[in-house]
């Protein structure tokens, strides 16, 4: 009797074990990094800026372990399921099209050969505050082969608060179309400004045509695997290497709520 007991008990744990595997399997995403604004005097209470400094030490951190870092299509085909996840994949992206993306950060994702999608904020190219991107630098790096462009609307407008649908598809549909007249190339990658969406905007970014769109903070509510719902992780100036580490372990979802971005 003792010994059916301990069979059973032995059992039923590597049933138990199998089943959190399987699970645990299930939760993993394809780490996607977020930048925004690379910088010599950033911040540490500002979580858009990161230094130049930290930002070198964490690409170089992915060199040096071996990570195998893919352009955001390629992340894209992976998490819908048309190609294999490698081990150690992650997709890098810098987001809103700050000036010094081209000043500080490009010469070291060029150095280390790390590609990287920015997505732009298309009526503030060149603005006149000088901070943003020309449609020049833009080109300059498309050209290297490392950078790719994607749309992150015409004005950074927070989308599920526009109430009009014209001003919807105009935010959506014409930064693709101003792009693609722009730089020549096919845009196929759009970034819900902060992240946030519903699902009549999921579904016009579809009709727009993109492949794949990307979010924040999505928590668990929302599956790993839809192309349109893709979440990222931002990375800022308090993520240490350990931080940043376990930020790109590809589970990092499960330990932040919802609303953290």
């Amino acid at each position: 009797m003792l010994r059916k007991k301990r069979l059973i008990l032995v059992f039923s744990v590597a049933v138990i074990i199998v089943v959190f595997f399987i699970w645990l399997h299930d939760q993993y995403k394809v780490p996607i990094i977020m930048y925004h604004s690379i910088t010599p005097q950033a911040k540490l209470e500002n979580r858009l800026q990161i230094s130049t400094s930290l930002f070198r030490r964490q690409m170089q951190f992915l060199k040096t372990h071996h990570y195998n870092i893919v352009s955001l299509e390629e992340a894209g085909e992976m998490i819908d399921g048309r190609k294999k996840i490698p081990p150690g994949t992650i997709a890098v992206t810098i987001d809103d099209g700050y000036k010094d993306n081209y000043v500080y950060a490009y010469p070291v994702l060029k150095e280390l050969k790390v590609p990287a999608t920015l997505f732009i904020i298309v009526n503030e190219v060149a603005r006149p505050s000088g901070d943003r991107l020309s449609w020049g630098q833009i080109k300059e790096m498309l050209g290297s082969g490392l950078i790719s462009i994607g749309s992150h609307t015409l004005d950074h407008s927070y989308l599920p608060e526009v109430k009009s649908e014209p001003e919807l598809k105009r935010q959506i549909f014409d930064s693709k179309k101003i792009l693609e007249e722009k730089l020549g190339i096919a845009i196929n990658t759009f970034c819900y400004p902060a992240g946030r969406f519903n699902l009549h905007i999921r579904d016009l970014v579809i009709q727009a045509g993109y492949k794949y769109a990307f979010a924040t903070g999505l928590g668990r509510r929302f599956s790993n695997h839809d192309p349109y719902l893709i979440k990222r992780v931002r990375i800022s100036e308090s993520d240490n290497l350990f931080y940043f580490w376990v930020k790109i372990s590809g589970y990092y979802n499960l330990f932040r709520s919802h609303n953290n971005r």
